[in-house]
């Protein structure tokens, strides 16, 4: 697979998932091309808004006064998006927007709120910019608006390039997640958090120069993103390298693929297997493996959380918890919370007893 189909491949998961992504790359290379196929192909309307040519109002909205109110009315692609209930948003050139304009950004790109109005949930935010060297008056993205992204870098590969010139170019595509998709998050997330359990220095890391503080890098907004996406590309069947190119792309390469490497080296168990015989599973001797195990394991039933799940994941949390309980202490939180109605709590809580009457679960 080329990067540029690597690329499309993640773009088409992110959207899906509804997580804001941006391409980078070169002026003239299709970057909005791709994105407008990319809402062709999805039946969805596509609003093209030039950030660098905007004031910040026409994010924010612009102040007028109804009935003695002021009220901050939303420029007309937002009615648009808002009446039609789905689509992207395309913002393009973002990268030379100035700083203003790119504070004003901040709610439209997380919360979706434009003026006085809130995007439908089904509003995906796509944009792209030209890295700084390569644009006319071009700013460095600010840290902020940065670590609101999925980034995505965008290059021509001459293959592909003389293919669709000569035979047209193949629409991209945009995965149909399947139902339930969401569940799959908690058990991302208990690896996020293991993960970062172990590497505390990555929980956040804000870039001390402009050129890395423009691009992803680890936060708690974009581990959490890249766990969503982390889901989202496993139920989409998604290829390895367009699942790296999303977690990197939120993170950044280093904490990225140091967290992949993590993963694969955990060898876990899966959770359903152990749910399905909680006695006949070994117990990692690690710590940090443990803890990844029993934050799966209490995710998988939190997803669906039934009185048979529920007193398994305690008999799991009972095993470990005779010995170290504090290595257990959050996925016994997470089952206290998701106790289904009619459960009898089992023995194993009294394990945990102190600690989830200290959370008010007890």
């Amino acid at each position: 697979m080329t990067s540029q189909n690597t690329t499309v491949e993640a773009l088409g998961v992110a959207v899906a998932a509804q997580v804001p992504v941006l391409l980078w790359g070169a002026p003239g290379t299709g970057k909005s091309s791709v994105i407008r196929a990319l809402a062709d192909a999805m039946g969805w309307p596509c609003e093209t808004v030039i950030a660098a040519i905007r004031e910040p109002s026409d994010f924010s909205g612009l102040p007028v006064v109804v009935g003695g109110v002021v009220q901050f009315a939303p420029p007309r692609w937002a009615e648009r998006l808002s009446a039609a209930g789905r689509g992207l948003l395309f913002l393009d050139e973002i990268s030379t927007a100035p700083p203003a304009v790119q504070a004003a950004l901040l709610r439209v790109v997380l919360e979706r709120v434009v003026g006085d109005i809130e995007l439908p949930g089904d509003v995906v935010v796509v944009a792209a910019a030209n890295p700084p060297e390569q644009s006319a008056d071009g700013w460095d993205l600010s840290a902020p608006l940065a670590n609101r992204f999925c980034h995505l870098d965008w290059s021509v590969e001459p293959a592909v390039f003389a293919q669709g010139l000569a035979g047209g170019w193949d629409p991209p595509v945009v995965p149909a997640l399947p139902p339930g998709w969401e569940q799959g998050v908690g058990h991302t997330r208990s690896l996020v958090s293991a993960f970062v359990t172990v590497r505390p220095g990555l929980a956040c890391q804000v870039p001390t120069d402009a050129a890395h503080a423009g691009r992803g890098w680890p936060s708690p907004r974009t581990w959490d993103m890249a766990a969503r996406l982390w889901a989202a590309a496993q139920a989409a069947g998604a290829s390895t390298e367009a699942e790296t190119a999303l977690i990197t792309g939120c993170v950044g390469d280093g904490p990225g693929v140091e967290l992949l490497m993590w993963e694969m080296d955990m060898d876990l168990p899966d959770p359903e297997e152990v749910l399905a015989d909680p006695d006949g599973f070994e117990l990692p001797e690690r710590g940090d493996r443990t803890y990844a195990l029993l934050s799966a394991v209490a995710s998988a039933v939190a997803a669906r959380a039934t009185p048979e799940r529920w007193l398994a994941g305690w008999r799991v949390l009972g095993r470990a918890g005779e010995n170290t309980p504090d290595v257990a202490a959050v996925a016994a939180r997470v089952l206290a919370g998701c106790r289904p109605a009619g459960a009898v709590a089992p023995p194993e809580v009294k394990l945990f007893a102190p600690l989830l009457k200290d959370a008010g679960l007890l």
